[in-house]
């Protein structure tokens, strides 16, 4: 049985999707079909958009979907029609990083997640002329109506949070919470900086707050996040300049224990690395596009201090998505706070208010 959907479907980079009728063909025994109820905009959608990531045209991008199950293959048994979902990343949960709990770094995780084919060749998405439509980005390609996913990266929400509102756990928010909790793992009492407070370093600060840190410092040139990031948690909020280390060094008495660069640029990075105390940890996780050589200060690093990568927040998605999805619920992880709703067919609008600046998490809502 086929179906169709309305997706987003981008054509040459550098150009704006188009919202067109795409087809979806019959599903294979590992995978899940899902109507998206809401899906967020992420900075890594706009990247290989523009070109900044191989994957192949036409294709849908989107990867922070979520929605409720409508179909399920004939092997998937974790899962049921009706259930209420949230996407993740995909990954094979055998190799030998799958085993040891560390699936962000599966060794399958580009043919996976930016293949835009599934393993046999086949594409999940047809356009009106029956001509392959290239998914499977970040294993969903959620900005469509009707999403194929496996059980890999489909994870049941636990009941009591708003589903359309949920997409954005799947990456931005993960990426922020599981660095903090997963990767730098502060103690009670601990100190942090957050460089750049889009959706990564507000959920950052977010968990920061529940690891227990005491010193929160957020750093962000738009002034329209400040007050946001206070109320997350940071104990105090910095535009940035060329002083920001020696003001973090100075605010700390010293400097931070951790900092975490959700930028990507060699001057955020510096900062980071300069703001910390001795030893201390820097987390940098901002994707720029191909090769993104930097320059580091090797004495701060023979100082006892860390310059570290995270991807996805070295998360199980399995494990940490429901665990998010029970703190928003308890209030200590308010997802609702960070995002601005835009209907599908509005999908320039939330763009452009992404590019621009102008929202923390763009979610664009499919009407169920």
């Amino acid at each position: 049985m086929t179906r169709t959907a309305t997706a987003a479907v981008l054509r040459a980079h550098g150009t704006a999707p188009v919202l067109e009728t795409v087809t979806v063909p019959e599903l294979r025994p590992d995978e899940v079909l899902v109507r998206i109820a809401g899906v967020g905009v992420c900075h890594t959608d706009l990247t290989a958009a523009a070109g900044g990531v191989p994957l192949p045209l036409p294709a849908v991008l989107g990867h922070e979907g979520s929605g409720i199950v409508a179909e399920i293959g004939s092997g998937v048994t974790e899962l049921a029609v009706g259930d209420a979902v949230v996407l993740g990343f995909d990954s094979c949960r055998t190799c030998r990083n799958c085993s040891r709990g560390r699936p962000a770094y599966c060794t399958r995780f580009a043919p996976l997640n930016y293949g835009g084919r599934r393993v046999d060749g086949s594409t999940t998405l047809l356009d009106a002329a029956g001509e392959p439509v290239h998914g499977n980005w970040f294993g969903q390609s959620s900005f469509s109506s009707l999403v194929v996913a496996t059980a890999r990266n489909t994870v049941r929400l636990p009941d009591g949070v708003p589903v359309a509102l949920a997409g954005p756990l799947g990456c931005g928010l993960q990426t922020g919470a599981g660095t903090v909790l997963h990767t730098l793992r502060p103690e009670p009492g601990s100190s942090i900086a957050v460089f750049g407070l889009g959706a990564v370093g507000m959920a950052a600060i977010t968990a920061a707050k529940i690891a227990g840190c005491n010193t929160i410092v957020g750093i962000d040139p738009n002034p329209r996040r400040h007050d946001l990031a206070g109320r997350l948690g940071a104990t105090a909020v910095l535009s940035p300049d060329d002083r920001t280390a020696r003001q973090i060094r100075d605010l700390t008495g010293g400097g931070v224990d951790f900092a975490v660069e959700s930028v990507g640029s060699e001057a955020v990075i510096r900062q980071a690395l300069s703001s910390l105390a001795s030893p201390g940890t820097c987390a940098t996780l901002g994707l720029r596009a191909g090769r993104n050589p930097i320059t580091v200060d090797q004495t701060h690093l023979l100082s006892g201090r860390t310059l570290t990568g995270v991807i996805e927040g070295d998360a199980d998605p399995h494990r940490f998505l429901p665990q998010l999805a029970r703190w928003w619920r308890e209030g200590s992880f308010p997802v609702d706070a960070l995002v601005q709703t835009f209907p599908f067919e509005k999908f320039g609008d939330a763009l452009a208010a992404v590019e621009a600046g102008e929202v923390v998490k763009a979610v664009l809502t499919f009407e169920q």
